[in-house]
């Protein structure tokens, strides 16, 4: 990112840190195989996962990304390792291939318009927190509050870092409202409306959002195919946008990507409602796509997205203000200029 007088600003735009997943994505399936039996299918997707996704979303809208992750010394850790470092330009200068550690693999089994999913992984035997010894300069980082804010994460606010956070599913269905007492450390909060519902007690994500209002500055209630609702208790904003109307093919990482245009639209001091315009956008782009981090936009694609006529003119005048963000160079590469996790493999 640049900052207002042009010039390129100092350290990461973003910095991460958790764990990578390989992803394998069968398609094509009629549903799941009864015991006993084997079902063959001609797609299979492949693609990082995990922390990977919403890195990789960071890195494709330009935003110099910096990445804290354990990689095991398998083939699948060397995959990861070159996709992320060698292809999407992820800064892996805090992240540690480890010696005999096998590399969290997750297969998802793909059917009608629903998903099951398998997940093979065994705790790292370098704790994540470790890798990040000295935190780098960055405007923002980006943490999950499922466990407590880490101190990297609140060294890097200290030192003028905004931190975003989301959160996943309750395994227990709890739903501690201690969790949200963390947010006293967080500048921005993105949950999706179940999880925002459930740890608010309410019965919509605009009661939810208005729970949540003031536990952070910024809060962002996502309601998947609705679109998303934020309030901006610090400048009084609040706002609402649709979602993107395309046809979903893999709803996979569409949140992850959500978080990362609403990350470069707070960075490019954009108002609240088009930061979620934005956000909106390159969810709905992705979710064209299979897999959750080779299916996130690149600038190409935002560019050449307004030229397919999938969507209305009308619509696309909402998105009018991304313009003159696109690079040029990215307006002369368009759509391809990315690597796409492909659902056939030959």
């Amino acid at each position: 990112m640049l900052r207002s007088d042009g010039a390129p600003a100092p350290g990461l735009d973003v910095f991460l840190a958790g764990q990578v997943f390989m992803d394998m994505i069968f398609t094509g399936l009629p549903g799941l195989p009864p015991p006993g039996t084997e079902l063959v299918t001609d797609g299979l997707g492949s693609a990082p996962g995990g922390v990977a996704n919403i890195a990789v979303a960071m890195s494709r809208l330009g935003l110099r990304t910096g990445l804290a992750a354990p990689f095991g010394d398998d083939m699948f850790g060397a995959y990861l390792w070159r996709t992320l470092c060698e292809q999407e330009d992820v800064d892996l200068a805090w992240s540690r291939r480890v010696p005999g550690w096998s590399t969290p693999v997750t297969v998802s089994l793909a059917y009608a318009s629903d998903r099951s999913m398998v997940t093979f992984t065994r705790p790292p035997p370098i704790p994540t927190d470790d890798l990040v010894a000295e935190p780098p300069r960055s405007a923002t980082c980006f943490i999950d509050i499922d466990r407590p804010v880490p101190a990297w994460a609140l060294e890097m606010r200290r030192a003028g870092s905004l931190v975003f956070a989301d959160l996943g599913w309750d395994p227990t269905e709890t739903w501690s409202t201690d969790v949200l007492d963390r947010l006293a450390d967080v500048d921005v909060f993105l949950p999706n409306a179940v999880e925002a519902m459930a740890y608010t007690r309410t019965a919509s994500p605009e009661d939810a959002l208005a729970a949540l209002a003031g536990r952070a500055p910024v809060v962002v209630v996502k309601t998947g195919s609705r679109g998303a609702i934020a309030v901006d208790s610090a400048t009084g904003e609040s706002a609402a946008a649709e979602a993107l109307p395309v046809q979903a093919l893999d709803p996979t990482g569409a949140g992850d990507v959500f978080a990362a245009g609403f990350v470069f639209g707070t960075l490019a001091g954009w108002p609240l409602g088009q930061r979620l315009h934005f956000a909106n956008l390159c969810a709905g782009l992705s979710v064209r796509h299979y897999s959750g981090s080779l299916g996130a936009p690149c600038w190409g694609e935002i560019a050449s997205f307004g030229e397919t006529g999938e969507v209305a003119a009308e619509v696309l005048e909402r998105y009018s203000f991304i313009v003159p963000y696109i690079p040029e160079t990215e307006l002369e590469r368009g759509a391809d200029s990315v690597t796409r996790a492909e659902p056939t493999l030959r």
